[in-house]
């Protein structure tokens, strides 16, 4: 098992004939994810060669669904066109939409939410700004290195793409059912409840990794729902332990203001519901090796 994303996924790239999206389809491939095609209405009609796969563009994401059966889009798009982008996989009624685009304006991330929620949530969007997701040795859609981990037992949700590679190597020989990689921006289509809940419900997974950072209250908030609804062992890190007050520090959301959103009253609101919290990666990584061992 893995959540959202799964070896019978098939995979669409808006943006597939950009150099990130050519690069990244290529990789996927490699990855053993089954993309099916990309989305492009300038170039619609077209092949692209991928090592001796011949990709076909469509106009529109509907026509990809109607023409290969896709249920999944990875959003390679520049930041101006993205929410037309994300739009447009919403209104053709996609499953899931991984928006690996950096620099969306907030309100236009904002708009694509509410939109999705008004057409009942059909459209599960992760991201924006995010390295995607990656259920190894099934499927990889996005950014994330497909060759750095293994198959497993462990869940791993994360606000930071870097510290999401850092601990999936560092528990390579353990292994992960999936990882999310949701983004740091200040609206984000999928949050860490979300993927506890669904980490929770999937019998293929025995623990959850969760990473924060400051800036905002989702940790506080995924600490009360960790309390009430899931059962399962889980081990935090909350990134920013040493950033100055009132300067956003890598992600447009990782802010901090008076008390509120730090690291420290993150790792308190955590641990106070019997989250064992690493004071850095590697610490979480040997925290979760041990959980993993007395299971």
């Amino acid at each position: 098992m893995a959540i959202w994303l799964t070896e019978n996924s098939k995979v669409i790239v808006q943006g597939m004939t950009g150099s990130e999206g050519s690069k990244h389809t290529a990789r996927m491939l490699r990855a053993g994810t089954n993309v099916v095609g990309g989305v492009n209405a300038r170039k619609a009609g077209q092949t692209v060669d991928f090592d001796g796969k011949e990709l076909p563009v469509f106009g529109t994401v509907a026509e990809a669904m109607e023409k290969t059966g896709a249920d999944t889009s990875v959003v390679f798009v520049p930041p101006k066109f993205a929410k037309d982008a994300v739009v447009e996989a919403i209104d053709a009624g996609i499953g899931l939409a991984v928006v690996i685009t950096e620099g969306i304006p907030v309100h236009d991330t904002a708009y694509f939410w509410a939109y999705a929620c008004e057409k009942g949530n059909a459209t599960r969007i992760i991201g924006p700004n995010c390295p995607g997701i990656a259920s190894p040795g099934k499927s990889n859609a996005g950014i994330i290195p497909a060759d750095i981990t293994s198959p497993g037992r462990i869940g791993l949700v994360s606000k930071s793409g870097t510290l999401t590679y850092q601990l999936m190597y560092e528990l390579r020989d353990i292994g992960f059912s999936t990882c999310v990689g949701i983004g740091g921006d200040p609206v984000i289509g999928t949050t860490h409840i979300d993927a506890l809940q669904a980490f929770q419900d999937d019998p293929e997974t025995d623990a959850i990794v969760m990473i924060g950072e400051i800036g905002g209250d989702a940790e506080e908030r995924a600490a009360a729902y960790i309390e009430q609804h899931i059962t399962k062992p889980v081990v935090g890190y909350v990134a920013g332990f040493t950033a100055p007050e009132g300067k956003t520090m890598g992600h447009a959301g990782a802010i901090v203001s008076g008390s509120s959103g730090t690291a420290e009253a993150k790792k308190e609101a955590l641990e106070k519901v019997g989250v064992r919290v690493g004071k850095t990666p590697s610490e979480t990584a040997r925290i979760m090796r041990e959980v993993m061992q007395n299971l």
